[in-house]
């Protein structure tokens, strides 16, 4: 279900202080518009904050972790109680480096699956009754296309993308009934504090402004899936499908974080 961009007066971005939730704030800042902003860091924050007051938003900001149910719970709540909430971007999102015992350090993993998975459903959830029960509003999950096929040095990552992509999948009918629409979103590789770190190349590398322009184009267009660029999108199908004997050959020439 699509929606045109000026009926979507209200926001929702977690992970809003850099990479794709900064850009997907400033691209969305506009007269007219309340958005809520979530992060850690407070200083880059309100950075963002002010670029997108300075574009004519009303913003608000919230400091805190999307591990925390409960906080997220109270401030999702009071936002929706004073603003009606028109989109959501489960966005915040981190990834995790190789350990000294193992590919990845245990406690990196699950707090990659905590803040991945249990994050998105803490952003997600408290808003889905509210939006069914006002028949209206769009969720937009942020997967990516490593959730697609487990990839050699980043298998939490690619385990909890997945997981958030198949959550969101399993919503689309249900929800579309109830009148909200979502929005797997699955980028590839972009500019951002994240990638920034990897030191081998990335393909159709894209930035942070090119892909939040992407995805509300997808919203407004009502896709279910926003997967790109194309040319990974359509790498990452092929590799998905092929046999497992003959992916593990390509996958073992891929490069892998560095110790």
């Amino acid at each position: 279900m699509g929606v045109k961009a000026k009926d979507l007066k209200t926001i929702v971005i977690t992970g809003a202080s850099s990479g794709i939730g900064a850009a997907l704030a400033i691209h969305y800042a506009g007269p007219g518009r309340v958005l809520a902003l979530h992060g850690r860091d407070a200083g880059r924050l309100e950075a963002v904050a002010r670029a997108c007051r300075e574009k004519g938003a009303e913003v608000e900001i919230f400091i805190g972790d999307t591990t925390d149910r409960e906080a997220m719970q109270a401030w999702l709540a009071d936002f929706y109680s004073r603003h009606p909430v028109d989109l959501v971007f489960a966005n915040a999102g981190i990834s995790a480096g190789p350990g000294p015992l193992t590919l990845e350090d245990p406690a990196q993993v699950r707090r990659v699956f905590d803040v991945n998975l249990t994050g998105v459903l803490n952003t997600v959830e408290p808003l889905i009754v509210l939006m069914a029960a006002r028949g209206r509003g769009h969720i937009g999950i942020m997967s990516s296309l490593a959730g697609f096929r487990g990839f050699p040095g980043a298998p939490a990552y690619c385990a909890s993308k997945a997981a958030v992509r198949l959550y969101g999948e399993a919503l689309v009918g249900p929800l579309r009934a109830q009148g909200v629409g979502v929005h797997v979103i699955c980028p590839g590789f972009i500019k951002s504090p994240m990638t920034e770190k990897n030191p081998f190349p990335m393909p159709f590398l894209m930035s942070a402004e090119r892909a939040a322009a992407l995805m509300a184009r997808g919203i407004e267009r009502g896709r279910s899936r926003i997967a790109f660029p194309w040319p990974v999108w359509a790498g990452v199908r092929i590799l998905a499908c092929l046999p497992e004997g003959i992916a593990q050959m390509v996958l073992r020439k891929s490069p892998a974080k560095p110790r």
